[in-house]
């Protein structure tokens, strides 16, 4: 029943009381006086049932609202995830997802590139396959001391692709756990080390001094510094954030603590400080401005200084209040892979030594 169609039944029972009101009076008054209180209580139940009416609509109103709002989440929750899977699909770099027995799950185009075969062919497959007969054994001891293992493993490995030449691979190996610290997956990162090797071995072409560009002179900006070994805690209370943000710093070396909330952050900072904070703005409970601004706090108290950025979905609304509330970078949530790696790089050189 409709709002107005129980509010005209209210008003029809309310004139049906009026009419029953009027006959009372030709009753005697022993019986005017019963009817009297009957309709009064009659009266009164309508009224509560009136209150309660307007109490249900308000709710069901109160309700439209947070179903919409929770479908507006989903909706930008699902297209981020769909940005960071098309992050993932169509990197330059060669990725892998396996389980703890180096089962492919998942494979980017990267790496179907490099192992000369189809991308949905290598969901299901044993990477085992595609490393050469003469380092497959010890493949195989890596990933059975991975357990043990809680560092970036960097494996040199000769990969074969399908009908092509075995070619010299370095394997970046991060190590996913669950909470009782069973391992759910592997990151691989794959990068050719002859293409490197091609680079470093080219001998340097002769050339007349007359014939160098002026701008070749000018000296070369230093490359970043190395970020093997760097620790950063990464704050997001998105699953699919923390894995995308883990898997883009760990194939660089850097070892990656992720945390979902606010106050895993700060228990976090009880066992260790960290060269860079990553943190998300928006949270529940506890956003990324309160948690930032009691890590400066507990840097006045302690001595200790920690560079820090902050990811947000709202670039241009949120930039200035992170950058006051003492976040030193602000990067939006969908950036690139090499964007997040220059990003933690230039923060790194900030720490103090």
């Amino acid at each position: 029943m409709s709002d107005e169609l129980f509010r005209q039944q209210i008003q029809i029972i309310n004139r049906q009381m009026a009419i029953l009101h009027s006959y009372m009076l030709q009753l005697s008054p022993a019986l005017q006086k019963q009817v009297s209180e009957v309709l009064e209580e009659t009266a009164a139940a309508l009224g509560n049932l009136q209150l309660i009416s307007e109490e249900m609509q308000t709710n069901l109103e109160a309700c439209a609202v947070v179903e919409e709002e929770l479908f507006q989440h989903n909706q930008q929750a699902m297209q981020e995830r769909q940005y960071y899977y098309d992050l993932f699909q169509f990197s330059p770099d060669a990725y892998l997802l396996t389980d703890a027995n180096g089962l492919i799950l998942e494979a980017n185009r990267a790496i179907a590139t490099l192992l000369n075969v189809p991308q949905s062919y290598l969901p299901g497959k044993p990477l085992a396959n595609y490393i050469t007969q003469r380092d497959r054994t010890r493949f195989r001891t890596l990933i059975n001391q991975l357990p043990v293992v809680s560092d970036v493993q960097n494996w040199e490995m000769n990969l074969c692709p399908r009908q092509s030449e075995p070619f010299a691979a370095l394997l970046k190996v991060a190590v996913a756990r669950d909470n009782s610290g069973f391992i759910q997956a592997l990151r691989i990162g794959v990068h050719d080390i002859n293409e490197y090797k091609q680079v470093v071995t080219q001998p340097a072409l002769a050339l007349n001094p007359e014939d160098i560009p002026a701008q070749v002179t000018t000296p070369l900006t230093q490359l970043p510094q190395a970020l093997d070994g760097l620790q950063v805690l990464v704050v997001d209370d998105e699953a699919d954030a923390r894995e995308f943000i883990t898997a883009v710093l760990e194939s660089q070396g850097i070892h990656v603590t992720a945390v979902a909330t606010a106050a895993a952050a700060l228990e976090a900072l009880e066992q260790f400080h960290p060269d860079v904070l990553i943190s998300d703005i928006r949270m529940p409970y506890r956003d990324g401005y309160s948690l930032i601004r009691q890590v400066r706090e507990l840097e006045a108290q302690q001595g200790w200084s920690i560079p820090a950025a902050a990811l947000t979905a709202y670039l241009a609304e949120d930039r200035e209040k992170a950058i006051a509330a003492g976040f030193e970078s602000h990067l939006h949530k969908l950036a690139q892979p090499t964007q997040i790696i220059e990003m933690v790089t230039q923060l790194s050189r900030r720490a103090p030594t």
